[in-house]
């Protein structure tokens, strides 16, 4: 199976070992961030530092001017990463990792973006409390979904950099789970289908669509507030994660009544197909205008299989997201344990893969953050008999050595022989 590994660029800019060290691991690609959200990040090997702190959403190259808008949504540089590259850092690091004989593929995130949030409020998601999830921007805006549409486009295809491909993440609705810095919001454990309810929006543009299909706002919004009193009471019992995404979904019709469940569906399913279809026509039209050397740009979305789920994987209707994008990269967890989960997450896609469609199977291999590397080579079997194609692996800058030994070993047990 072909294998590659993510990467930022501040991972390889001034490590002049870093692209070798990629290479030795036996992937054939680095799927390298042009386009990511704020974060603080370790790299425990770089020469020059241990930590990196991005402070905010940011792109990793210098921005087209004449694409953005003045007072409307758009990209923000960054100051963390220094290159004397006319292309920033990431194409100061997508030249090393192609030299030393790796593809590079751009992973951009899109619907994931605090500081927009901040500089846009009116942009974010508002659940059915009115509560604003600066980080969440709402797909169904028109400004956000321009935003969003041109980011992919822009993000994607980094002229003079041999890119052959991109990734797209968070490609979608984003909703309440962020992992955000000194998160308090575990108090009161939410399942998927809480965590789905917390996340449907009602911001201006939202009651307008729910309208639109025959909903009445208000009586949706209570009906919402009304279920998770159930929650906040300690009276609602979870779906048993046995039920997987259909459990979940079982379990919000439960709460809201089939109905409600129906029309929340319409609206969100439609404005996220949108953005997916839009997102991956205009990195197709970037690309030919690019005319990259071989005529090929893979498209693929980091997505879920289940429509109500939102995040970095945002959900997706497989059969739809699969008609137009090159394929999928879908998170699946390690270890014998996570066996039921693969299946769950990689089965719906694989049944609408057609020939020559990518499905990649995303595994953690960092143990510091519940990751599996020494279990990766029987889980790229499991992968590959559940109709996986390709793996991913998370995050090669962030593992430590013993994590990579034991990628590199996997990865050659799994055929992938290491390169010289």
């Amino acid at each position: 199976m072909r294998a590659a590994a993510f990467c930022y660029p501040w991972d390889v800019v001034g490590d002049p070992e870093a692209p070798a060290r990629l290479a030795a691991l036996g992937i054939q690609q680095v799927t390298l961030a042009s386009a990511y959200h704020s974060t603080r990040a370790l790299t425990p090997r770089h020469p020059r530092h241990r930590v990196v702190t991005a402070r905010h959403s940011a792109v990793l190259y210098p921005p087209d001017p004449t694409r953005w808008r003045r007072g409307a949504p758009r990209p923000y540089t960054q100051d963390w990463v220094d290159s004397d590259d006319p292309g920033g850092p990431y194409a100061e690091a997508a030249r090393a990792l192609t030299e030393a004989g790796l593809e590079v593929h751009s992973w951009v995130v899109l619907a994931h973006n605090s500081r927009l949030g901040e500089e846009f409020p009116h942009t974010s998601v508002r659940n059915a409390y009115g509560d604003r999830y600066p980080w969440a921007p709402c797909v169904a805006r028109p400004e956000v979904r321009a935003y969003a549409v041109a980011l992919a486009a822009e993000g994607a295809v980094r002229p003079g950099t041999r890119t052959r491909g991109t990734e797209l993440e968070s490609c979608g609705w984003y909703g309440l789970a962020h992992l955000h810095a000194h998160d308090k919001t575990g108090g009161v454990p939410l399942d998927g289908a809480a965590t789905a309810l917390m996340s449907l929006c009602f911001c201006d543009v939202c009651q307008e669509g729910y309208a639109t299909l025959g909903g009445d706002p208000e009586r949706l919004r209570n009906s919402v507030v009304r279920a998770l009193e159930q929650v906040w009471r300690g009276e609602y019992t979870p779906a048993p994660r046995a039920g997987g995404r259909a459990g979940e979904r079982a379990a919000v019709e439960a709460l809201l009544g089939a109905e409600a469940t129906a029309l929340f569906a319409g609206w969100r399913d439609a404005a996220a197909s949108r953005l997916q279809h839009e997102a991956v026509a205009a990195v197709r039209q970037e690309a030919r205008r690019a005319a990259s050397e071989d005529g090929r740009f893979q498209v693929l979305l980091h997505a879920d299989p289940a429509p109500h789920r939102t995040g970095a994987n945002a959900g997706t209707r497989p059969a739809d997201v699969l008609g137009h994008a090159d394929g999928v990269v879908v998170p699946c967890p390690g270890g014998a344990g996570g066996a039921a989960e693969r299946r769950d997450a990689l089965g719906p896609f694989a049944a609408h893969c057609g020939s020559g469609a990518t499905l990649a199977a995303n595994f953690t291999v960092v143990s510091g953050m519940g990751g599996s590397p020494r279990t990766l080579a029987d889980d790229a079997a499991h992968a590959r008999a559940l109709g996986a194609t390709e793996l991913r692996l998370y995050h090669a800058g962030l593992a430590s050595d013993q994590d990579l030994a034991a990628v590199t070993e996997a990865l050659a047990l799994a055929g992938q022989a290491p390169r010289d």
